[in-house]
Parts: structure tokens; sequence; C-alpha cells
């Protein structure tokens, strides 16, 4: 069994006299309000001496059950032995475990800490015992928890440490945010059962590229496929994992949708496709070269799979393609893939997946052994059925077993759906089921917060209904904070509305189109409908019923009758798309919560339509040209894509909206100055609405704003400086907006006029923007594609302490401004199509994700110290100049490279041949003729030489490409191994090497004696014409991880090519027996650490 690692969030290190029971309590309590558990010691330094070594087993257990620290960095913080070994401890742990840790400096000035002054000088460390190592391990800590950064009291939040503690809370969450997709708890031997998948994701072969899970639903298909994607995306230049494929592919437009995933997820902006067509050209266009991953999720049809991505001959061959589905035979035997068939769990694991979700431990409580038996035997190995009846059993009487038992035994087995019934029977009331059952009509894959304030509106305690449903395994929450249900719970709840009545008009809940549309057209409706959902293209599609539909108007929506809504006063959800309604509104319902009336036709809403009660409405693609005023209850308004739409409502009658979403709204010119009313809004998205040229000035009164969009708004022509009012303001959007700081001086106005003159006497493309008052309380900031360049940066942006995610793609920029150095909590950094961007040096030791995709003129990236970790998500392809990323690799002529390490294999740097060796450099996927090129990668030195230039001293093997043999001699202090190949083209594959790119060229090094083994993919390649020989000099530096007796192999693989020739060296410290006696170089002057022995048992190393 699989369980979580992790028993609390944070950790707090804390000095319990300076802040216990002051400002680290109140932290302490915000982050538990915030729904944290926290590891909180408050035992003091002077306990007994006999107790000192439990404390500190208690306090190091404390942080490595805990996913991240908050070290609370106070003036008496350095005089406390306990908050020394903390920090000793907690670095330590990030270190090895990538543990998260944020300092927080409450009246302590970083750079004390750093330099280790006033209350931070080593005379006041009061504990040492004439220790000297102690004093040195708690000195280096100290500078380098002051290196990372981090949060200082005195420039934030003015100094007020109630909104410095909100912050730090925010912060928190952000850095806890999951990135993972949402895996179902407790999954039973899942290593063993997704053992193959993992291994043919890691394998580098393109031999096979789609591997199919197949099995009968609720078996376990898409729990395999999350795993084998949580497992492996990263080690994958983009990623998309597409769930519920078949569901989606069905609705309409659902093909473009699911193409816009693939896109997002692996470009990492939204794109606007018309057609599927567009979206296959796109895809190839932007996919195509990439190593992908893409994982599609319960397919029906395998001609969908042709429709996402188009033919997929054109896809990388070193992508991986996984699909789920419940047909064995879903793709033709010609195509080439793998299948893994999911049996159903054996009666053991039955029991332990069944006693987890049950009693919360692998096995049965006593008294309860023969229940849960007859209970699994039931479910039938069922993972699904298992969990949901484990769950519905949980902390129930004997009893209640045993009438649940008498139930479940009398229905058959093919049956699973009615058995998953007692689950729902079991729920407390009527209200967590009409939750249940809402939600499987129609909320299922809507965002969850959303949900939440519908169905509040509706009258439902949701909340604590929607937590009932999950902790009975009948609803999740997906990484995307969205509504998912299993679809035998979805057809659960379907079934049981369909068993209310024979007649659809007489169910509380109708979702089948074909249903839905019957009764509003005959007009059979009843007062017990609750909610109705009609998609008329959808509807179109059926050719059963498109023959009965009369499509004469010249009108695509089709019309019908309001009066069929007059009966069904308790009518709470509406979902229509398409429909045209006519006739009068004055009896339509009153009970209405959430109008979704998508593509409406009505040019404005007419005076007897009430929308008094509504909280939630979607006209998206409306033809609305004027809107109303006076929805109290509304909390979500989306008019996005209403292309006649010119100006907003009032506002003034809607106090309690919280998202606007007014999205291409081309023709907008106007928000209505009443928009200051709105003190809950907390998301105003204008984006695309390219008629409006200022913002309300009130805009600065909006006290709950968290995200603001105004991206390609190309008519805006200022912003109030208002803005930096709204201290709640997180998110900030501005993509395709000219940016341009405040005028001061007479010179600057003379550029302005300049400016305004060249406007007069050319169309504008975008316009210029004073940007001089932003809010200092931003976490996210999106400037993609502004027109910025090197001097147009506003030294404002310097005063961002909270930033942590910043996007400056696609603008003419050659360095990262001097600001962008000094945010202590950046996390995420794009400069994609940065096309002349040359360097990216001193950056913020905080980045964690940092893409450079495209930037064809970037050298060099490098941070502001060395690191112990370095960002493991780098997206750096097409970057065609790319030759130094510290903490990664280092490229440069070999003539420059290390003279010891030229020495190794026989070189001269003098006389070092130029011969030029035609290069396969992978960050851009292009082939270049360069001079002899040393390449250090992580412990690992490379070169590439024309001809046959294995050093005379190497033990040489002819038309090998593996060797396996024992360390025998007495070596001493063995320091590397040195590995040398000669190949050449393939005869036989020599016209295909056009495409040797994506294939795979690796040196693959093993110890079998200590079971640790190392992968080796050079960033860059030697390519051989015709039939021209290629000599690839590796040397690695294993540190203490070869030693005498120890069996090792080596293994080359070259797709395309052929070995001729192998050789191997291994290098000592000392000892007549190694051939090559020179001491090996650390690599310390070219930014790449360490040696091959600190990368973990299994470790790939390289592109």
């Amino acid at each position: 069994m699989e369980q979580a690692k992790f028993s609390y969030h944070v950790f707090l290190s804390f000095n319990a006299h300076d802040t216990g029971k002051t400002f680290t309590d109140h932290l302490h309590r915000n982050l538990f309000r915030a729904g944290f558990h926290v590891f909180k010691c408050e035992d003091d330094d002077d306990d007994e001496e006999d107790k000192i070594d439990e404390l500190k087993l208690k306090l190091k257990k404390g942080i490595e059950q805990s996913r991240m620290s908050v070290i609370v960095l106070s003036p008496n913080y350095a005089s406390s032995e306990r908050c020394l070994y903390e920090l000793v401890v907690i670095l330590e742990q990030r270190r090895n475990s990538g543990h998260i840790v944020l300092p927080v400096f409450f009246n302590v000035d970083p750079s004390d800490v750093r330099k280790q002054k006033g209350s931070f000088g080593k005379e006041n460390f009061q504990i040492v015992n004439g220790e000297s190592h102690k004093l040195r391990d708690w000195r280096n800590a100290l500078k380098e928890v002051a290196d990372l950064g981090g949060m200082p009291l005195q420039n934030q939040a003015d100094g007020h440490e109630a909104k410095f503690i909100e912050n730090i809370v925010e912060v928190v969450a952000n850095k806890l945010r999951p990135r993972d997709l949402h895996s179902a708890p407790y999954l039973i031997d899942i290593n063993y059962r997704a053992e193959d998948i993992i291994s043919w994701l890691q394998d580098r072969s393109t031999n096979v590229g789609i591997y199919v899970i197949c099995g009968i639903g609720g078996i376990g298909k898409t729990t395999i496929a999350k795993f084998a994607y949580n497992s492996s995306a990263r080690s994958f230049e983009g990623s998309s994992f597409l769930a519920n494929f078949n569901e989606i592919a069905k609705q309409y437009n659902g093909l473009v949708r699911l193409q816009k995933q693939v896109l997002y997820d692996i470009v990492g902006r939204k794109e606007r496709i018309s057609n599927v067509d567009d979206g296959i050209m796109m895809i190839e266009d932007a996919v195509g070269y990439k190593k992908v991953l893409l994982v599609l999720d319960d397919v029906d049809d395998a001609d969908q799979i042709d429709t996402i991505l188009g033919m997929t001959d054109w896809l990388n061959p070193a992508s991986k393609i996984i699909i789920t589905t419940r047909h064995e035979s879903l793709l033709k035997p010609s195509v080439p893939h793998k299948v893994l068939k999911l049996e159903v769990l054996n009666k053991m694991d039955s029991l332990k997946l069944f006693s987890w979700h049950a009693f919360g431990e692998d096995h049965p409580l006593e008294g309860y052994l023969e229940l849960s038996e007859r209970v699994v035997l039931q479910c039938v190995g069922l993972p699904l059925a298992l969990r949901v009846l484990g769950s519905a059993l949980s902390g129930r009487r004997p009893e209640i077993w045993g009438s649940a038992l008498e139930k479940l035994e009398t229905i058959p087995d093919g049956h699973i759906i009615e058995k998953f019934k007692l689950s729902f029977d079991t729920l407390e009331d009527d209200h967590d089921k009409d939750i249940f059952l809402h939600i499987a009509h129609f909320f299922l894959g809507m965002d969850k917060d959303d949900s939440v304030r519908i169905l509040d509106g509706c009258g439902f305690h949701t909340i604590i209904g929607m937590q009932n449903l999950i902790d009975r395994s009948l609803l999740t929450i997906s990484d995307l904070n969205k509504l998912e249900m299993h679809q035998l719970l979805r057809d659960l709840g379907r079934n049981i509305v369909r068993m209310e009545s024979l007649d659809p008009g007489k169910r509380s809940r109708l979702w089948n189109n074909k249903n839905s549309f019957r009764v509003l057209n005959y007009k059979t409706g009843t007062e017990k409908i609750e909610g109705i959902s009609l998609d008329m293209p959808i509807l179109m599609e059926d050719k059963s019923v498109k023959h009965s539909i009369d499509t004469s108007s010249s009108n695509s929506n089709y019309s019908l009758g309001t009066d069929a809504f007059t009966v069904m006063q308790n009518l709470s959800v509406l979902k229509l798309n398409d429909v045209n309604l006519i006739g009068c509104f004055k009896e339509f319902p009153k009970r209405l919560k959430w109008l979704s009336w998508r593509k409406c036709p009505l040019k404005s809403i007419t005076s007897d339509l009430s929308l008094e009660g509504l909280v939630s409405i979607d006209m998206r693609y409306s033809s609305l040209q004027q809107t109303w005023s006076g929805t109290r209850f509304l909390k979500i308004l989306n008019l996005s894509h209403s292309w006649e739409l010119t100006r907003t409502p009032s506002f003034a009658g809607m106090p309690r909206l919280e998202k606007l979403i007014l999205k291409d709204c081309v023709k907008l010119v106007d928000i209505d100055e009443s928009i200051g009313y709105l003190q809950e809004i907390a998301l105003l998205n204008l984006k695309y609405c390219k008629s409006i040229r200022k913002l309300p000035i009130n805009i600065g009164k909006l006290e709950s704003l968290k995200t603001l969009d105004i991206s390609f708004c190309s008519s805006l022509e200022s912003l109030p400086m208002e803005l930096n009012m709204i201290d709640s303001l997180k998110v900030l959007r501005a993509d395709g907006i000219g940016l341009n700081q405040i005028i001061c001086n007479t010179n600057e106005q003379k550029s302005l006029q300049a400016l305004f003159s060249s406007w007069i006497s050319k169309p504008r493309i975008s316009p210029e923007i004073s940007w001089a008052f932003l809010p200092s309380s931003l976490v996210s900031l999106s400037l993609v594609s502004c027109r910025l360049s090197d001097g147009s940066f506003p030294e404002k942006f310097s005063n961002l302490p909270l930033l942590e995610e910043l996007d400056l793609s696609e603008n003419s920029i050659s360095c990262l401004p001097e600001w962008i150095k000094s945010l202590p909590q950046l996390q995420s950094l794009s400069v994609k199509s940065c096309k002349i961007l040359k360097s990216l040096t001193e950056m913020p030791n905080s980045i964690s994700e940092l893409s450079i995709h495209s930037c064809s003129s970037l050298e060099m990236v490098t941070y502001q110290s060395l690191l112990s970790e370095y960002p493991s998500l780098v997206h750096d392809y097409n970057c065609d100049s790319l030759v130094m990323m510290q903490g990664k690799f280092k490229l440069e002529a070999l003539e420059n490279a290390d003279p010891q390490m030229l020495k190794r294999f026989g070189l001269n740097p003098e006389t070092v041949e130029n011969a030029m060796v035609k290069m396969d450099l992978f960050s851009s996927y292009k082939i270049k003729m360069l001079p002899p090129q040393g390449l250090y990668e992580e412990g690992i030195f490379s070169a590439f030489l024309a001809g046959n230039k294995i050093p005379r001293w190497f033990t040489k093997l002819k038309k090998a490409n593996a060797v396996k043999f024992n360390i025998s001699q007495p070596l001493k202090n063995i320091q590397g191994l040195s590995i040398a190949v000669v190949y050449t083209s393939s005869e036989s594959e020599e016209n295909e090497f056009s495409r040797a790119y994506w294939r795979k060229q690796e040196n693959i090094v093993q110890n079998w004696t200590k079971d640790l083994k190392w992968m080796h993919y050079p960033r860059v390649f030697g390519v051989p014409e015709g039939n021209e020989e290629i000599t690839w000099l590796s040397h690695w530096k294993f540190g203490d991880m070869l030693q005498d007796g120890d069996e090792i192999s080596i293994l080359v693989r070259l797709n395309g090519l052929k070995v001729k020739e192998l050789g191997i060296d291994i290098l000592c410290e000392e000892l007549s027996n190694c051939k090559v006696a020179s001491p090996d170089p650390l690599f310390s002057n070219d930014n790449v650490p360490g040696d091959v022995s600190q990368r973990g048992s299994v470790f790939k190393i390289g592109r």
C-alpha cells in the first residue's frame, strides 16, 4: 500500500522565548484556520540532560514528516541550540528530499544573518560545548538560509504584523498547492501493477509509442494512468492528461476543446481554434518536434485519436501516448502498440483496499472479518466498488452491515451499478442525496467554487454535503479544482432519477437531450422538475431525432415556447445551448438560481423576465446589445463572446457579484462606473475587449479583487492610478499591451509628443500604458508580447516583494532587468520566444520553474549563487545558441576545456584538431557544423571528434557495444571511469538519419554490486556523414561509488548508428595499475556541480 509520506504541512522553527506566545502563536493559529496541519514544538532548550536526545529525535521526525518549514528568524534565534539544530536538519532535508523552506525575518535584517553580525554574531552562540564542528555547521546554515531570500517584516505590509502573517499564509498556500494529478488514496500494489508501463515510459526506444490500458469500468484504468503520468511527466518536454475523453469528444465542439487543452498544457497558452482541421495543424506545428507525453483517458473510438492529433506519423518518435479504454481491440493490429489488460484484484488485495476505506488500516477490526469478507465477495475485485462500499460502511455498527449485506447479496454480480446504490442509500439524509444527484446531472467538470456558489443559492449546505460525498468516495475534486465522479457513479445518479417515473416530465432532473426537448416541445413538464439541460447542437447530431425537428427557420437556434416552463415552479437549474425561447416570460420560474443560456438570440432582456433570484448567469455567445440591472443575489456573470454588447449593466443592484467575465466582448466600450459598488468581486476578466479605452477610476474601490485580466485590450489608453489601492490584487494579466513609464521630464515629454504624432500618422497596433502604480500585493504578473525592451521596464516593478510568477514571453529584451534579481519569492519565470535575449544571469535562487522555449539567441543561464538543487522544470527546447546552464551543462570549444581533462584522453590543447564535426543540438533539434566541443554535464565530461581517437592505453573491444567486468585489481581511491566509443552510420539507416536526432543515444553504466545505475543522454551529439567515423569520449566522476570487487557493466545504445569499437579506462588517485594518475578535475569553474555519485540509485544525466 502506498501511503502519504507527510503527516504535517508545515514545521515551525522559532525561539519560544522570542515569539512563542506572540508572533509565532498568531502565525500558527492563522495557518491552522487556513487548513494546514502544523508541527509546533514549544519544549525549551533547558530540558533535563537525559531528555535532550529524545527532543532532538522528536524534532527531526517532525521535520521529515512535514512538506515544508517556516523558519521565524527573530533576534534571539541564534542563541538557542535547539533552533540551530532545527535549522541544520531543515536545510539537510531540503538538500536531500526537496523539502520546501520559507525563511521569515522577524525584526531581523537578512544581511545580519548572512554576515553573522549583531545578535547573529558567533559570540552570541551560547551553547557550543567545545564542539567546533557545531559552530561551523551553524554558521554555514545561517548563511545558507539567508541566501534563500525569504520574507522580511520591515519590507512587507508596512511592518504590520497581522498583514504580514496573512502574506505568509498565502505564500505557504501557494508553495503547497498540488502539482500532480489527484489520485485515489490507498493504492494497493500500484508499483507492481504499473511496473511495465513505468518501464516503457522510461525506456527511450522509439519502436512502440502507444500503450493501451484496457479493462472493465471501475477496474482502475484511470488510476494506473494517473500514477504513470505523475511518475514520468516531468521527464518529457511537455505533457497533457485528457480526462473523460469520450464524454467531452461527444459534446458540441468537444474535439476542439480537447485540442485547445493539448496546446495549453504543452505550449502554455490558450489558442483560438476555429475547427478540428485547424487544430490538427496547430498541434503539429507546436508539438511535433517535442518529446511529449499524452494520456487519453476513456477513449471509445480509435478515430477520435486521429481527429485530435491528425495522423500520428508526424509526432516526435520519442513521444509516448497512453490510452485507457474498455475495448481491448481499440487499435488495429497494424498500429504498433502495447496492451495492459487489467485484471480484478485478488481476494487478499481486495480485503486490504476495502479495509483501508472501511477501517483506516489494512485489515478488518475485530468482529468485522466475516462481514468484510462477505462485502468483498460482492465487489468482485473491482477497486471502485471496494472504495465506495468501504467508505459507505465505515463507522457503522455490525447490524447495519448485516442489513446492507442482505440487500447486496440479492443483486446479481453483473449489476454493479445497483450495488453502488448501497452507498447512496447510506447517505445521512435527502440533503446529501440531492447534492449528489444535482452534481451527477449538471455540475461535473465545473469549478468547485462556482458549483458551491450555485448550490448554496439553491438552498444546500454545499461544503459539508460535498465533504460527505468525498468521504464516501462518491465525489472527487481534481487538481484543477473541478468536480469529478466516476462514470459508473454518474450513471448511478442518472439511473436513480430515471427510475422516478416512466414519464420524463415527472422526473426531478432532465439531462438527456431527447427527453428535455420532448418535454419542452410538447409541454409535458411538471412541478417536480428541478433542473433541465438541453444542448441543441448535440441533439441535432442525433439522426434519430433530427428529421422530426423543424429546421426551416433561417435561425440556427430552434424555437421553443416559454409557456413550457409555466408549470415548473421548482426549477432551479436551466442549461440551454442554441435555443430560442419565444413568448411571454411573466410566468417563467421564479425560483431559478442558475441560468446558462449560451447563444441566447435576444438583443435585450425583456422587462417581464425576472432575474431577481439568480445566483449565476452564463450567457456566452449571446446576441445581447443591452443588459439589465437589479440582480441582487447574483454572484457570477459571464457574458463572454457577446460580440454586440456595447455597455455593461449598472452594477449598483448587484452587490454580491464575485465574478465578472466579459472576455472577447469586442464592441464593449464602457465599464459602468458603478463597478465601484462591487465590494465582493474577486475576478474581472476583460481579455480581448478590443474597444475599451479606459478603466473606471472606481476600480480602486474593489477591495476584494484578486484577479484582473486586461490582455489584448488593444484600445486601452491608460490605467487609473487608483489601481495601486487594490491591496487584494494577486494576479494581473496584461498580455499584448505596450508599456511606458510615467513621463517626468522635458525630454520624455517630447518623446511622448513624438509618440502621439506617430499614432496619428499611422494606425495604432497596441497601446502604450503607464504602469507606475502596480499594487505590491501581486503574486502573478503576465506581460506577454508587451513590446518591452531593455530600457522600458518601469522601476516601480521592483516593489513586488510577493511576486511568485512572472511571464515576459515574446518581448524584445536582451537581458533580465535588475529588479527581477531582487524578487525574493519568484518561483516561476517564463521568457519564451524572446528572440534577442542573450543571457539570464544572477537569477533569484528561489526560481523552481524556468521556461526559455524558442529563445534563439540565449547563450547563458546563471543564478545568484551555487545551489544544492537546480530547477527541475526547465523548458529549453529550440534554444539554438544555449551553451551554458548553471547546474546542468556547459558547452565550450575543446581547445578551451580543462587541460587535465584533455590530457586524460591524450589530447593537447594546443594541437587539438579543428576538424569540423556535424553536431546534433538537442535543445533545438537542429544539426550544425561546429569545431570540436567539450561538454560538461553533472559530473560527466564529453567530446566528439572526427576519426578514431581512442587513447592507446584504453582497454579496447572491437564491434562491441557492451561490456561487463569485475574490478579485480587492487585499485585504491577509484575516482572515475572513462569511456570511448567509435561509431559510424548504419547502412540500413543512413537515408533516415535526418530524423536521428529524435532517437536515442545513450551510455548506461551499472554497478551491479551496489545496485546503482546511471544513464547519460548527452545534450549534443556528433553525427557521422557517409562512412565517417566519430569518437565519443566521456569521463565520469564517481566519487566512492566504484570500489575493488564491484561488478560493472557498460552499455552503449546508438539507434541508427553502428558501434565499431568500445574503449574503457579506470582512473584512480594513486597506484601503478592505474594507467592515468593525474588528479581528477573538480569542474569547479563551469558551474556544473559534483559527480554522478550524488545523483541517487538510478539517475538520468543530460537532456
